[in-house]
């Protein structure tokens, strides 16, 4: 769909933008770049996350590559201490098995907290720590999910590992504040990309799923990448330690 863009003015802003190479984290980027940022993009695969780096640029941004695992610790600590100070953290690298309870694996557990919990927090506490040390506020914007704020059949693991994303950025916004460091969630529900078409592409599921929105309809990668612009912005100066739902009213029920 097409979204309507604003100049959020973020040049001379240094992003870092985790799970870059396809769907919302490649639209983060590629927003966050259009809005004056440089960005260093973060994915585990590398041809598709520089097919991503070269289509900022050759739209006139500035990115580059890190291909990279988020769950590994090393690679992590190199990510920060060779790159520049981060004033945009956000991490969007996420895993999810839809999957009953009675049937969850100990592995799946550990893959779904390993990245979506584990990684967010020891990326934040690296990027903070050097936010602090050279004295430079930022902002760091974590991907939750409408279902950090309710509960869902068939996600029950990756809804606590959202939930825990949640109370880890208000802990964080308190932490940080004196630094002038924000941190914030945005919580999409449903939205179109290459890690969703197989479910969405499925009519009858795309009804459940569009019946239970309000507004009849998923999200596009763009309307959240455009939240996070916002969020990154002076725009939004005074916003730290909530969430932005971005859900077409579904968390309103």
């Amino acid at each position: 769909m097409s979204v309507a863009t604003v100049h959020y003015g973020l040049e001379g802003r240094h992003a870092l933008v985790t799970g870059a190479s396809r769907g919302i984290g490649r639209a983060v980027a590629s927003t966050l770049a259009r809005n004056g940022a440089e960005v260093t993009c973060v994915g585990r695969h590398a041809d598709t996350l520089e097919a991503a780096v070269k289509e900022i640029v050759a739209a006139g941004g500035r990115a580059t590559a890190a291909p990279g695992d988020v769950t590994d610790r090393a690679f992590l600590e190199r990510l920060v201490a060779d790159g520049p100070v981060v004033d945009i953290l956000v991490n969007n690298a996420g895993v999810n098995f839809v999957e009953p309870l009675i049937d969850v694996s100990y592995e799946h557990i550990e893959a779904i907290l390993a990245t979506n919990v584990a990684a967010v927090a020891y990326l934040s506490s690296l990027v903070a720590a050097r936010m602090v040390a050279a004295e430079r506020p930022g902002v760091i914007i974590s991907v939750s999910s409408a279902q950090a704020h309710v509960g869902a059949s068939g996600r029950a693991v990756y809804s606590a590992s959202k939930h825990a994303v949640e109370g880890l950025t208000k802990s964080m916004a308190l932490e940080l504040a004196p630094s002038g460091i924000r941190a914030v969630t945005v919580a999409p529900t449903f939205t179109y990309t290459e890690m969703t078409a197989k479910r969405l592409d499925n009519p009858e599921f795309r009804s459940q799923v569009e019946e239970s929105i309000p507004l009849g309809r998923v999200a596009a990668p763009a309307e959240i990448a455009e939240a996070v612009a916002w969020l990154a912005s002076p725009a939004a100066s005074f916003v730290t330690g909530s969430s932005l739902l971005l859900d077409g009213g579904f968390t309103a029920r």
